[in-house]
């Protein structure tokens, strides 16, 4: 089961979507909508082209007298997609036009209200444009009102800091926090919460889908050669975590600080020949490009380890000032890896310096 569609499962239930509107989406007219009459859009609600997106769920809401659609579009992609406006303008327009097809909106009915929602956790920060208008060149007065209006809610989960979701009661929180955690202690915490959440018998299913989550898809990602396929319940997952937080923290540690190297050698790898066919040019293409390998590495390495800490400091502490980005970017391959081990259990920014 791949990444996408486990995160179908979880938001396949109505108090996922719930939350994700209350705790995420801060604007008035949610407190007008009836979340008790949430209901999925089923599949064959829609026309093949949207029937075939594995990554999108449609719900509906009552909104006042009218119902309020929810297009829930699952981007886990490694790069940022740009044009995501263009794509959603197609995908609002596919959804309308099966609405008119249905032949409930006849007449002089107005169509009902789409609200696109993107949900993304991929490593990089999303900086695509929210609205179509942002992707057109600008054009001459006039000219404006006559192009497509588009614009996309985006939740970006590893730019929402910790202490805003820490104090929620809210499972769309929970479950960011355990993607953005960097200990077992702290996923141990959350689950926790959970399973005190999720008692009720009607909730039996969406327990089960956070279990299914958990042990196909976010522990085999953090300890991949562990086995998980005995866990069954949330209580079995939390107790596991809570018998080998010490074991699994180190394990994560070095995972964390691999995956820094490894980025910071492809980082250098990259500028180093650029840098080698640049001072080839003077030394000899040969010699240069040599050099411009090994220096690109060393520095490659370093850069890399700093971007992963300063990372993982936002994820814990929110932004960041600028005083504390430039330290950490300066800092030697020593210095940074005495702040990695730090950073695990600091409670504060000072204590990752040892202030």
């Amino acid at each position: 089961m791949d990444h996408d569609h486990s995160y179908k499962l979880l938001f396949s239930h109505p108090e996922m979507v719930a939350d994700l509107l209350r705790g995420f989406v801060h604007e008035p007219w949610v407190q007008e909508v009836d979340f008790s009459s949430l209901e999925r859009v089923p599949d064959s609600y829609v026309a093949d082209d949207l029937r075939e997106r594995e990554d999108d769920i449609i719900w509906r809401v009552r909104w006042g007298q009218e119902w309020l659609y929810v297009y829930l579009l699952l981007e886990f992609q490694s790069t940022v997609n740009r044009f995501m406006a263009v794509r959603i303008m197609a995908y609002v327009g596919l959804l309308y036009q099966d609405l008119i097809r249905r032949g409930e909106w006849v007449g002089d009915r107005r169509l009902p209200p789409v609200l696109p929602v993107v949900l993304y956790n991929g490593m990089s920060p999303w900086n695509a444009p929210l609205d179509l208008l942002d992707l057109i060149v600008p054009v001459p007065d006039g000219l404006e009102r006559y192009l497509p209006r588009v614009r996309y809610f985006l939740i970006d989960e590893g730019r929402i800091a910790e202490q805003e979701l820490a104090g929620l009661r809210n499972l769309v929180a929970a479950l960011v926090r355990i993607e953005n955690s960097r200990t077992p202690g702290e996923v141990e915490q959350v689950l926790s919460a959970l399973v005190e959440w999720l008692t009720a018998p009607a909730q039996e299913s969406l327990r089960r889908a956070f279990t299914v989550w958990m042990k196909r898809v976010f522990l085999p990602g953090r300890m991949p050669e562990t086995p998980f396929a005995h866990l069954n319940d949330l209580q079995e997952v939390r107790s596991m975590l809570a018998e080998r937080v010490v074991e699994w923290t180190e394990q994560w540690k070095r995972q964390g600080l691999e995956q820094g190297r490894q980025e910071g050698i492809q980082l250098g790898r990259q500028e180093g020949i650029q840098l080698g066919r640049q001072e080839g040019i003077q030394l000899g293409r040969q010699e240069g490009v040599q050099l411009g390998r090994q220096e690109g590495r060393q520095e490659g390495r370093q850069e890399g380890e700093s971007t992963l800490l300063l990372r993982i400091m936002e994820r814990r502490f929110g932004p960041l000032p600028d005083a504390i980005l430039q330290r950490v970017r300066a800092a030697d391959a020593e210095t940074l890896l005495v702040w990695g081990d730090r950073v695990v259990t600091a409670a504060t920014v000072d204590e990752v310096f040892g202030r």
